[in-house]
Formats: C-alpha cells, sequence, structure tokens
C-alpha cells in the first residue's frame, strides 16, 4: 500500500490554514449574534437593514459549511488511511487517492476565494462588452465574448440577467450589458476588463484575409439602492467658463459653462513618484494652478472695474437684446473708398 503520509500531512496544514484566513472562531460568534438578531419580531420594519442582516448571515454560514465539509472529508480519508495500513489492505488506495485529488482540488477553490479581499468582490457583478475597431469582424468577436462569459457564469452556477443588446449591422452585435449575480461574481470578473483581440481568417472577407478584430469588457459592482458614494469636496476641481466676444452683458458676467472633475494630485518630489510615471508629468500642476487663480483673479477685476464704471450694467438693467445692438454696433467699421 503506498504511504499517504506527507499527502494528508499537507491537507491538514491547508485546512488550518483556511480556518485562519476564513476566521472560522469569530465566525461562529458572529452567527450566533446575527441569529439572534434575526428572531426579532420586528426585523423587516426596516427591510434594507434586515436584507444586509440576512445576507450577511447567508454568506458567514456558508463559508462555515464549506469548512465543515473539509474538515470532514480529511479526517474520513485519515481514518481510512489508518485502518487500511494496520490490516493491510491495498483495496482502499485508488478510494483514499481519489479523496486526497478531490480534496485538494476543493482547498484550491478556496484559496482562490481567500485572494478576494477587496471592498466589492463579493458583489454582483454588472458587464458591459462594446466592438471596436475591426468591422463586422469586431461585431462577431463582440457576440462570441457575450456568449463565452454567460456561459462561464452558467457553469459556474452565477444567474445571469441580459440587461441590453444592440445589434450589429450585418452579422454580431455592436454592445452589450449583462448582470452576474452570485458570490465573489465581480472578484471574478474584474481581472477581464480591458481590450480582448482576435486575429483569424475573417469568415465575412471574400479574399479570405487575416482581420483583427478588437472589442472591449468592463465590469463595474453592484451596490445598493441606499449605498451613496462619498465624495470629498475638496477632491473636485470645478472649472468655470464666460464669454469674453461678442455677447450681451449678462452673459459676459454668468457662468456660460461650467466642469466638474477629479482634482489631480501632484507628486511630492521629496516622497518620490508612487506609481506616476516620470516621463509623463501630472497636466495640473502647482504652476498650472497658481497660473489659473492669476487669470481668475485679473478677471474678478476686470469685472468689478467693468461694474463700477457703468451702473446700469451692475444693477442687470440692460436687457440682452440691446447689450447685442451695441455690440453689433461696436463691429461696423468704417469703409474706406478706393481711388
Amino acid at each position: 500500500m503506498r504511504d499517504f503520509t506527507e499527502t494528508l500531512a499537507d491537507l491538514r496544514r491547508r485546512v488550518d490554514d483556511a480556518r485562519a484566513y476564513l476566521q472560522i472562531d469569530s465566525a461562529r460568534q458572529r452567527v450566533a449574534e446575527l441569529e439572534q438578531e434575526a428572531s426579532r419580531p420586528d426585523l423587516w420594519d426596516d427591510q434594507d437593514q434586515a436584507r444586509k442582516l440576512t445576507t450577511e448571515l447567508a454568506r458567514i454560514r456558508d463559508d462555515l459549511e464549506v469548512f465543515d465539509g473539509l474538515e470532514e472529508r480529511l479526517s474520513e480519508i485519515e481514518t481510512l488511511f489508518q485502518l487500511g495500513r494496520e490490516e493491510g489492505d491495498d483495496s482502499v488506495e485508488p478510494e483514499i487517492d481519489a479523496g486526497a485529488t478531490a480534496l485538494s482540488a476543493d482547498l484550491d477553490k478556496l484559496e482562490l476565494r481567500a485572494l478576494f479581499a477587496g471592498e466589492h468582490d463579493e458583489r454582483d457583478a454588472i458587464c458591459e462588452v462594446h466592438s471596436g475597431a475591426g468591422g463586422t469582424d469586431a461585431q462577431d468577436w463582440t457576440e462570441m465574448l457575450l456568449r463565452m462569459y454567460m456561459r462561464w457564469a452558467e457553469r459556474r452556477g452565477f444567474d445571469v440577467e441580459l440587461d441590453e443588446v444592440q445589434e450589429g449591422t450585418e452579422a454580431g452585435i455592436t454592445s452589450a450589458t449583462f448582470i452576474v449575480k452570485g458570490r465573489y461574481a465581480f472578484g471574478l470578473l474584474q481581472g477581464e476588463k480591458g481590450v480582448h483581440r482576435l486575429i483569424r481568417i475573417s469568415p465575412f472577407d471574400a479574399n479570405a484575409r487575416r482581420q483583427t478584430a478588437f472589442a472591449s469588457f468592463d465590469a463595474v459592482p453592484a451596490l445598493e439602492h441606499t449605498e451613496e458614494p462619498e465624495i470629498d469636496p475638496g477632491d473636485l476641481r470645478i472649472d468655470t467658463y464666460r464669454c469674453h466676444g461678442l455677447c450681451s452683458p449678462h452673459h459676459a458676467r454668468a457662468d456660460g459653462h461650467r466642469r466638474v472633475g477629479a482634482e489631480r494630485a501632484v507628486p511630492d518630489p521629496e516622497q518620490g513618484q508612487g506609481d506616476a510615471d516620470p516621463r509623463r508629468p501630472s497636466r495640473r500642476t502647482a504652476a498650472n494652478r497658481t497660473t489659473a487663480g492669476a487669470r481668475v483673479a485679473v478677471g474678478r477685476e476686470e469685472g468689478r472695474r467693468v461694474r463700477q464704471s457703468d451702473p446700469q450694467l451692475h444693477a442687470g438693467a440692460v436687457p440682452a437684446r440691446e447689450g447685442r445692438a451695441h455690440a453689433l454696433r461696436d463691429r461696423q467699421r468704417p469703409v474706406r473708398s478706393r481711388r
């Protein structure tokens, strides 16, 4: 009979590691607390809170069930190996080998789940595919990607909901949106984000030439309706634009366009560039912000001087139509006659 001592010892070590990264001891205490809260008669008075509680309880129970099942299977294999070695029964060797192989595969899946430690890794995924360069081949490649991801999700036991499909001109699709529902759906699909390329002999080319098609895939986590992202006003950059040409006085002193964007952090030379590429400096540096602030200050001073010189303009009594008429008269130039 083959010696499985090292194999079983390695499996026991991996199961003990699973107990640590799954936090089994604290999970059992948390289950007891959640079960006590779930037994309250007024639980569903707040439906959002009740839904969060039941979801957390189901996930912790799933982790405990998976871990208890793995530990029980390992104990059975260890007992079977000890009995077979004591009695010299070689007939149990295939059963021990098959059980150890299956247990190792399940531990591989569990260890992969342990890598998903992100904030939204356990959520559902809202996915989109879009055709890129390549014409009809790209649209056909986009449809192939959609089928691949949907079949992959179904094989893993996820629920797939096809939300929107935009058909292509000749074949395939130009874009599609679908939702993958299941635990760790976003964690598994976020690594697929990006542009996917297909090189093949085009079935849509009469000359059977090799064509390259591109399609993009994107995935975002599905958030609850009650969850709102927190945005710090200090992280926003608001640019305002005004009319500087021939326009009415109202348009000259009112913001005609505003653009809101994220403020880019200026890297500190003493702290290093971090992940930024030193060959590509930030477009919005401290000097640019200083120059922009100076332009804004000059514009405000000029507007203040104009309002002080024209009380009617300051009071807002000049209508827009009259202001445009003044502007058109100012544009007129005397025509010089040529002799």
